[in-house]
């Protein structure tokens, strides 16, 4: 009799155990042994493949079954290439994962849809290792050094493609406010574009992430060969106490919001998303395996060592502020979308 009470209760414990313990094997099983991709949209070198290849050094051991990651670089039409891979080629099982242009998840609200595949409310948001300051910065032998040269000299910036920061931030300030700005496009990155401003091919950059800024090219910035004259957005950063920000630089309320709208994006500075329709088990491996990087002391480390700011965004919070934008009033859209337009 006590024998036969010991074998039911094992009999009635075994398959509780076996429930408990079978979702962390199958999320095991699934990456052991695999090996992810991270998508970059941008060619070597600049700032978006600097965060992803920092990423991609310790996301690894923060996923079941610690699978290698490997990045390969997709430029093209200011990302926009790796963004429709994201979205429409990538597998839908979450060994696949990228980054591109912080701007894209708006291009459909301000009525860009040319060559774009995707709808941005429908990506899989993994996370945001930061939110970062836009400059517009400028070689000392252009002569641009303030807003006021800005507003009165005739000068020449690089950009990427229609849909990049480094193109579009030009073309606003060109629409709202009438410089005399000339952009050269078809730049396949930002190492491209400095080596152009070193030679003397282009004044500067507008849409230059304050962290890139900082980190792969601060020789240039502390020698003075690299001069930035203003902060894009309407908040400023506490890291450029005496630069001015664009947003004080008109006090018509709509054009304040208009701009509030286009430089929403410097929030998701950079993104890293997977394509739709994952399992919700997936989803969760990945922004928990993301969010356990941001905090993992290896990863920040080398993240203070390469001078890049960590201020994640969530994967969940991403996707709500994605989704937000597109609630946006119907008029400040259309102002946004008319200064942003070539």
């Amino acid at each position: 009799m006590r024998w036969s009470r010991a074998r039911t209760v094992s009999l009635l414990i075994a398959p509780v155990l076996v429930v408990a313990v079978s979702p962390a094997h199958a999320a095991d099983d699934f990456y052991r042994g695999k090996t992810v991709q991270v998508i970059v949209g941008f060619s070597p070198g600049g700032g978006y493949d600097l965060y992803a290849r920092a990423l991609a050094r310790h996301i690894g051991k923060h996923l079941p079954g610690n699978p290698s990651v490997n990045v390969q670089n997709m430029p093209g039409a200011g990302s926009l290439k790796a963004a429709n891979y994201l979205y429409n080629v990538a597998p839908k099982d979450g060994t696949v994962f990228g980054t591109f242009d912080r701007g894209l998840p708006m291009e459909r609200l301000l009525g860009r849809v040319e060559g774009e595949n995707f709808d941005a409310t429908r990506f899989t948001w993994i996370g945001s290792v930061t939110d970062e300051p836009s400059v517009c910065g400028f070689s000392s032998r252009s002569g641009i050094r303030s807003w006021q040269d800005m507003k009165s000299r005739p000068f020449s910036v690089g950009g990427a493609g229609a849909t990049a920061d480094d193109q579009i931030y030009p073309t606003v300030l060109k629409n709202l406010f009438h410089l005399p700005v000339r952009i050269v496009t078809g730049f396949p990155g930002r190492a491209e574009m400095v080596l152009s401003i070193e030679r003397g091919e282009i004044d500067g950059l507008c849409g230059w992430s304050w962290s890139s800024l900082e980190s792969r090219d601060r020789a240039l910035y502390d020698s003075g060969k690299i001069i930035v004259t203003l902060q894009l957005g309407v908040e400023k950063s506490p890291g450029l106490p005496n630069v001015p920000v664009l947003g004080n630089m008109t006090s018509d309320p709509k054009q304040k919001a208009a701009l509030k709208l286009i430089f929403s994006r410097l929030i998701l500075a950079r993104p890293f998303a997977a394509p739709p329709g994952l399992s919700p088990e997936r989803v969760r491996a990945l922004r928990d395996a993301f969010d356990a990087t941001m905090r993992d002391p290896e990863f920040l480390a080398e993240m203070k060592r390469l001078s890049l700011e960590v201020r994640p965004q969530a994967g969940a919070k991403v996707e709500q502020m994605v989704k937000e934008l597109f609630a946006y009033p119907r008029d400040v859209a259309e102002l946004a979308a008319a200064a942003i337009k070539p």
